[in-house]
């Protein structure tokens, strides 16, 4: 099996961006990852690999998802993956990338936030199409930190505390950019890398995923499990993926996402217009597709990676159709394909009607607001059954006018209003 530069699996090494530490010593199982990986096999145990959440939200898109796609390829090489519920952490809120304090959740918003996260990665799903394989015994633990964290005294906070200097914590980036121009920092902050690094303590992890963003919050769980006198972890960090524009990190504020949740038909349009010079960080980080089997064509690589992706999530039937309607729905004239296309189906059980175009938009779901909706409209981007929408105030006298019909927004929504 074809190696890489740190010397592990291609299937392990692939999109990685960092992993540490790497010593020089290559039969060193504290030095190096691959020595530390056949010292497991040869007594016949599991990795304890580790992957901390903090469900502060409710939706997982597929920047998320790389990270768990490495974890679920360490549960397929027989590793135990331990998936850690920041019920406690979450509380807090991770201050990594943000230049403010974050509000605090309670404990009930964590706790419906954490459910949907898990519905989302696979449980109770077949493992084929799920993220995560829930089912196969010894694969997975899901642990909550509030386990451990919650019955923490003061003491042991206090002992905490003096794993750190106030140095280090202000050499992370977040905190030394918020220091410099004299924003706020709670201390309650500082404790959330000594908290999430206990968690590494708590289930004593062999090796602990993340983003090139939180290295820091990794390196902290190496401290802490020195000082415990436990073996220290490896760190694996994986790129922070572009979103749809091909320059943002995928963020839901900024509206450039594909969530996990989504029907075929909108992941794959949406896939399918993925930038050019993105195609290849997709295809490397969100499949297994053999890059160097692909065609060289940069359209057919991104039709590939959209495919592919949609596959992963729905089965191959469903990204076929998704793609056949995608083609059908974008190509044709107008209304054609439409109508025996297999579009997600929008509601208008709720609209009041007569209704005008922009308000029919924001009542169907597929504008988040009525000024949103204006500006799409004016700005071209909205057809009905294949026909230009141009005018916001274009008023549809009831249900039975547009039943059937396809609303699309730009090249990657679409949606078939139904009365019912």
């Amino acid at each position: 099996m074809a190696k890489g530069e740190w010397g592990l699996p291609q299937w392990l090494e692939r999109g990685v961006a960092d992993l540490f530490p790497t010593g020089t010593e290559a039969s060193d199982a504290d030095q190096q990852l691959a020595a530390r990986l056949a010292e497991a096999e040869k007594e016949g145990r599991p990795l304890r690999v580790k992957l901390g959440i903090d469900p502060t939200g409710s939706d997982i898109h597929l920047g998320h998802s790389i990270l768990f796609r490495k974890l679920r390829a360490f549960q397929d090489a027989g590793h135990t993956a331990v998936l850690i519920i920041g019920d406690f952490t979450a509380r807090i809120g991770d201050p990594t990338g943000k230049s403010a304090t974050r509000v605090q959740l309670t404990a009930e918003q964590v706790e419906a936030n954490a459910r949907t996260y898990l519905q989302q990665l696979g449980q109770g799903q077949d493992p084929a199409h799920a993220l995560l394989d829930f089912e196969t015994p010894g694969r997975l633990e899901v642990r909550r930190n509030s386990e451990w964290l919650a019955s923490l005294d003061l003491p042991k906070v206090i002992e905490l505390l003096g794993i750190s200097t106030v140095g280090q914590m202000l050499a992370k980036e977040d905190f030394a950019n918020r220091y410099g121009s004299g924003t706020p920092i709670s201390l309650h902050e500082f404790l959330y890398p000594l908290l999430q690094g206990y968690d590494s303590v708590a289930v004593q992890a062999d090796l602990e995923l993340g983003g090139t963003d939180q290295k820091f919050n990794v390196a902290m769980g190496r401290d802490l499990q020195r000082h415990f006198g436990q073996r220290t972890q490896f760190g694996m960090l994986l790129p922070i993926l572009a979103g749809l524009d091909g320059v943002q990190k995928m963020s839901k504020s900024l509206g450039n996402t594909v969530g996990l949740a989504e029907d075929p038909l909108s992941m794959y349009s949406k896939l399918e217009k993925v930038p050019d010079a993105a195609v290849e960080e997709y295809l490397t980080l969100l499949t297994n597709l053999d890059l160097a089997a692909l065609p060289e064509n940069p359209r057919e690589r991104q039709k590939a990676m959209a495919r592919e992706v949609t596959r992963q999530r729905h089965g191959e039937a469903a990204a076929q159709q998704a793609q056949a309607d995608a083609g059908k729905l974008v190509g044709g004239a107008k209304g054609s394909g439409a109508a025996d296309a297999e579009v997600p189906e929008a509601s208008l059980a709720e609209v009041n009607f007569p209704a005008k175009a922009f308000y029919l938009l924001s009542a169907v779901g597929i504008c988040a607001s009525s000024s949103e909706a204006r500006r799409q409209i004016q700005g071209g981007g909205v057809k009905l059954d294949g026909e230009k929408l141009a005018d916001p105030n274009q008023e549809f006298a009831a249900a039975a006018e547009l039943e059937g019909k396809v609303l699309q927004l730009g090249k990657k929504t679409f949606r078939r209003l139904v009365a019912g």
